[in-house]
């Protein structure tokens, strides 16, 4: 999710102050003090007068967000979907380019032959980066496309798949935790000057 706030924190009987961000499977508080709580040691979550409350066995902690602890309440009492945080809507042609798990192609659906609004490339090794300009002959104007590739892997690594957009005239405008063990990094054409803003 990636979005962060400063605020303050209380626990343990301490009030500090600090920058909190709130992450797929954890919240993590840095400041005077650190405090990183995964999601699935939480029992209880709650937001009221703009606090977040966490309960947690070393707990609780509450953090003053303001306007956005109703927010950050709902997305970890029910996260974003994958298709969700990869920005996948109903009615989009999707293409998929090499092998994926069997769960996710299932979940996407049908993948087109020709031209797509999204694109999902997996990257093994960085000779598989090599499929890229191929799959950008197939992207439709305002599409984009999500290179998926392993996490702390030998065989390719994120300098590499960013070079790789980059030499294609892509841009990295998106980065998310595809799985726990790969990431997904998304790419677009860069906006021509003049054209509207989305």
């Amino acid at each position: 999710m990636g979005q962060e706030c400063e605020c303050r924190l209380r626990y343990a009987g301490q009030t500090v102050t600090g920058k909190a961000r709130l992450e797929t499977d954890f919240i993590l508080f840095r400041g005077e003090r650190r405090l990183k709580v995964p999601f699935k040691d939480l029992t209880a979550v709650s937001a009221a007068h703009g606090c977040l409350k966490l309960e947690f066995a070393g707990g609780p902690a509450t953090l003053e967000l303001g306007p956005a602890a109703e927010k950050w309440a709902r997305n970890i009492l029910h996260p974003p979907s994958l298709l969700d945080k990869l920005g996948v809507k109903p009615g989009v042609d999707i293409a998929v380019v090499g092998d994926f798990e069997p769960g996710f192609t299932r979940e996407l659906g049908t993948s087109v032959q020709g031209c797509a609004d999204v694109i999902f490339l997996a990257a093994r090794t960085a000779a598989d980066l090599q499929k890229l300009p191929a799959a950008i002959s197939r992207l439709k104007p305002r599409g984009c496309i999500w290179i998926v590739y392993p996490k702390g892997a030998e065989a390719i690594r994120e300098m590499e798949v960013i070079q790789a957009g980059r030499s294609a005239g892509l841009k990295d405008t998106k980065v998310v935790s595809f799985s726990s063990s790969h990431t997904g990094l998304r790419f677009s054409r860069p906006a021509k000057p003049g054209s509207p803003v989305e």
